[in-house]
């Protein structure tokens, strides 16, 4: 074993230490909850216009698709195609409306 003594002998707590790092922490906490997203305003309204569009894209897109490969199996080519796409739509703005119905969510 080593029974030297340490080099430097450890610094006693220094009031200005203290108080530093009380500034810091402080600090940081201004920071943390400056840059934290909000959940309303601008981003909040952003969120729920880009909700909506994939809903309405989903649902049109969706439909016409189901709706085509439904008639490229059976045959009935124009038919099967209106029918999805307007099924799609119903669906697309019953997601819109149950989603504009609802709370938004609160976000930390």
């Amino acid at each position: 074993m080593n029974d030297e003594k340490p080099v430097r002998e450890p610094i006693a707590e220094d009031a200005r230490i203290d108080a530093l790092e009380k500034r810091l922490k402080a600090a940081r906490e201004r920071e943390d909850e400056r840059n934290r997203p909000k959940a309303s305003g601008t981003d909040a309204n952003y969120r729920s216009g880009n909700r909506v569009l994939a809903d309405l894209l989903g649902g049109i897109l969706g439909g016409s698709l189901i709706g085509y490969a439904f008639d490229a199996l059976v045959g009935t080519l124009p038919w099967g195609l209106l029918v999805g796409l307007f099924l799609g739509i119903g669906v697309a703005f019953r997601n819109i409306i149950r989603g504009a119905s609802t709370a938004p969510e609160e976000t930390e």
